[in-house]
């Protein structure tokens, strides 16, 4: 299947899924072209934040890394399709996956007990108006001490109107969080504007 034709897709089947000897001989290729197309599909939103924004080809090629690498075959394949299906955009939404990355283990920990509640606050705004974040609900990610994951599974509901303003040319769109630990945001080029709106149906 040609990557190219992938990105209109909302959901992974099992006929989608290679044999394993016959992924190991394109994986090179695949992860390449995967990490050239995530080049506009990654932004970074302050020092500590990035946000990934996942489609059917980084989910595709999640699913087939996981069996790839852990070799647990059809068992393992309806685990790793109920995981990573969630994070497939519907046609109507983004679904970002959030890494808060901090390298000095102590400052880490120091962060992400402050963060607690960050995945409730994140936004986009398209020329002014506001789309909040709803987390991926499989497990809660702030503990009942208030401690944030380092990880966070975020998606964004658009209605038609907030979609035909977010494919409009030269639309100003901000991505960021409200949290009072950590308030950043990012204008997006117009180049990642447009590579994002093609995951809308």
């Amino acid at each position: 299947m040609d990557i190219a034709t992938m990105a209109q897709k909302i959901e992974i089947t099992r006929e989608d899924i290679m044999d394993m000897a016959e992924y190991g001989a394109i994986r090179k290729e695949r992860r390449r072209t995967l990490i050239e197309k995530k080049k506009l599909r990654r932004i970074a939103i302050g020092p500590d934040a990035t946000a990934h924004f996942e489609d059917y080809d980084s989910m595709w090629l999640q699913v087939h890394e996981m069996l790839y690498i852990e070799k647990g075959g059809e068992e393992q394949l309806a685990e790793e399709l109920a995981a990573y299906n969630p994070l497939i955009p519907k046609g109507r939404e983004f679904v970002c996956t959030v890494l808060f990355e901090v390298d000095d283990p102590e400052r880490r920990a120091q962060f992400l007990a402050g963060l607690g509640g960050v995945e409730e606050t994140m936004f986009i705004r398209i020329d002014g108006e506001e789309i909040m974040g709803k987390a991926e609900e499989d497990i809660d990610r702030t503990t009942a001490a208030g401690k944030a994951s380092a990880v966070q599974f975020i998606h964004f509901p658009f209605t038609d109107a907030q979609v035909e303003a977010f494919r409009r040319n030269g639309a100003e769109i901000v991505v960021g969080f409200k949290h009072p630990a950590y308030g950043h945001m990012v204008k997006l080029s117009d180049e990642t504007r447009a590579a994002l709106a093609v995951d809308f149906a």
